[in-house]
């Protein structure tokens, strides 16, 4: 008797782990690609989502902008993360903006230097100015910190100050935000840009870091909300056509109001207007 009582036991045991394993192989699916500035509203995004559509699941990834358009031109992702607008030669896609961002200058907040001028950001990244004492700082060589190839924000800072990536004499490369913001808070004397959103969440949240403007403007999302900083941008997840179904589903939850908290919480600007 006790040996059959095992045997059912064991046969409940199997049935429930092979029930537990359908479901979650008739998980629908969504996966999003590309920009890093944009991952982390996403992971928001796709948890609240989740709460709404049980049976669903929203996976995440970075890479850059470029993996974005990339994979979802090649249908490797639903939903590609593009932190800038189109360009002519990807019209064979469509962006669907969720929020609006800016870039900022980010230097060590032990730095005395609190203003640069756009002819003195684009002297320090060509290599022309070497030494903080040039722009008004103590006498300490400047670590010059520039994004990795396929980055939007690179390709947007590039614009803004009217250089080439072969231009710039950098110290160190980074990929995505977080690796910029610790970059500079652990090191004295850098110098580096991301997106404003991440800067001032981590300032206000204690990193090491102050933001400086560029234009004379002040980096802060309030003057991206307002609308006069320059070097400020549309955050955008693509698709391949116009999205049907789950995606259109997801996309509208993303440009909804029911995501402006979360929005707000990430430091970017809703698309939605109060």
């Amino acid at each position: 008797m006790r040996k059959k009582g095992f045997w059912q036991i064991l046969l409940v045991t199997v049935m429930l782990i092979t029930l537990s394993a359908c479901e979650r192989s008739n998980a629908l699916k969504i996966t999003l690609t590309g920009s890093s500035t944009i991952a982390p509203l996403m992971m928001e995004f796709g948890r609240a989502f989740e709460k709404l559509h049980p049976h669903t699941r929203i996976d995440v990834q970075t890479g850059g902008s470029s993996r974005g358009i990339e994979d979802t031109r090649a249908g490797l992702a639903d939903i590609g993360m593009v932190s800038r607008p189109l360009t002519n030669t990807e019209g064979d896609l469509i962006a669907h903006t969720v929020a609006y961002d800016g870039i900022s200058l980010i230097i060590n907040k032990t730095n005395p230097v609190s203003v640069l001028s756009d002819e003195q950001i684009i002297a320090i990244y060509q290599g022309k100015v070497n030494n903080w004492q040039t722009v008004g700082g103590p006498d300490q060589e400047i670590t010059v910190v520039n994004k990795a190839e396929g980055r939007s924000t690179l390709e947007l800072f590039l614009k803004y100050f009217k250089l080439q990536n072969k231009q710039i004499k950098a110290d160190i490369i980074i990929g995505d935000n977080q690796q910029g913001i610790k970059t500079v808070a652990g090191n004295l004397w850098a110098i580096a840009y991301v997106s404003i959103g991440s800067a001032e969440y981590e300032e206000q949240h204690g990193s090491a870091i102050k933001l400086l403007g560029v234009g004379g403007k002040t980096a802060s999302t309030k003057s991206v909300k307002q609308g006069y900083y320059p070097l400020s941008r549309p955050l955008n997840i693509v698709t391949k056509g116009a999205p049907q179904g789950l995606k259109k589903e997801f996309i509208d939850f993303a440009q909804s109001s029911q995501v402006v908290d979360l929005v707000n919480q990430q430091y970017f600007i809703s698309i939605v207007t109060p």
